[in-house]
């Protein structure tokens, strides 16, 4: 069973981000993930991306169900106010 934190360092690990926030229940997981990597690429790129940096632990049954939205900084900092 996986922590959000775990998921958390992967993604850290494996791209620049300008935030990352997980939650879940060790099954279970939704993400905020903001880089600026994500700037240009549309939704199903970005979620490639995303899925690089999880690939391993995606391949081992690990982690298996995790739902995302991936901003650009200033998509995230509109949809904060």
């Amino acid at each position: 069973m996986m922590h959000p934190d775990q998921i958390k360092q992967l993604i850290l690990a494996g791209m620049a981000c300008d935030h990352v926030d997980i939650d879940g229940d060790g099954h279970h997981f939704e993400a905020v993930i903001v880089s600026a990597e994500f700037a240009g690429k549309n939704r199903v790129q970005r979620q490639q991306r995303v899925y690089q940096t999880l690939s391993d632990k995606l391949a081992t049954g690990e982690l298996h169900a995790l739902s995302f939205k991936t901003l650009t900084p200033a998509e995230w900092s509109a949809a904060r106010g």
